[in-house]
């Protein structure tokens, strides 16, 4: 599934993922959604070392789900398609293999602050407005607004912004650690590809490995995590090869005991 207001660059290792809607502010509707983890799925299968996510127009990084694309829908359809959705789309995102760097170019409320904690690092130009609006209009941050976001920003800073309404601009927000960066309006691709080249420069299996470790600690993919660790040890291993070769030669496998 493609969706032409998802852009997806892929160029001197870097994947460049722009969100083309800018006459709605960067807003995501079902079908920008469902398209998501297909390209990360491409990013995954790519050269690309780093990942660049921004909105397009200067006015907005994202501002959350489009209302029009939910409103309408049965509380049972909201809750199958629209919120499962969004975790299927915002999961792949955060459990990128390649560090996501996330271009917050504009207003980053409810659905974009959601998206935005699925990056590495937040870039903040310094216009932006962060915060969690949903409760104001009947509804729940939905897109893990209340697991995610804690876990990479703490409870006391999503409290603020989802039960009392806190909209920070970008100094307070880097003072409070929901950003990383601020740079001047309209500098936050260029910081953003100096960082990438920083990425690029190191060790491209460390700095995987690095990402799927802190993931694992912060409870991002803990049980995928192992899994994929143990499995690239198995891979590597004289036990494969000889359970392959006796496998193919249709003989008993001879495996060595540790250490002989």
């Amino acid at each position: 599934m493609t969706d032409p207001r998802l852009d997806l660059r892929i160029e001197e290792g870097i994947a460049r993922l722009t969100i083309r809607r800018a006459e709605k502010l960067n807003a995501l509707d079902a079908e920008m959604v469902a398209a998501l983890p297909a390209l990360c799925a491409r990013i995954e299968c790519s050269p690309a070392r780093v990942v660049i996510l921004t909105g397009a127009g200067g006015r907005a990084f994202c501002a959350g789900g489009d209302i029009a694309a939910w409103s309408a829908l049965t509380p049972e359809d909201f809750g199958r398609f629209w919120l499962r959705g969004g975790h299927d789309a915002f999961d792949a995102l955060a459990r990128l293999r390649q560090p996501l760097i996330a271009v917050l170019n504009g207003a980053c409320l409810g659905g974009g602050l959601e998206l935005a904690a699925c990056a590495d690092y937040r870039l903040a130009e310094a216009h932006v407005r962060i915060g969690l609006p949903e409760a104001g209009l009947g509804i729940i941050p939905g897109w893990s607004g209340t697991q995610r976001a804690v876990r990479r920003f703490g409870a006391g800073i999503v409290r603020r912004m989802a039960l009392f309404g806190e909209v920070f601009g970008a100094e307070e927000a880097l003072r409070l650690g929901l950003v990383d960066q601020v740079v001047p309006q309209g500098g936050g691709m260029a910081a953003a590809e100096a960082l990438a080249a920083q990425v690029i420069a190191r060790a491209p299996r460390a700095t995987e490995l690095c990402k799927m470790l802190i993931n694992a600690a912060e409870g991002e993919e803990r049980e995928r995590v192992l899994e994929t660790l143990a499995g690239i040890v198995a891979a590597g291993s004289d036990d494969l090869r000889e359970g392959l070769a006796a496998f193919r030669e249709k003989r008993p496998a001879r495996f060595d005991s540790p250490g002989e």
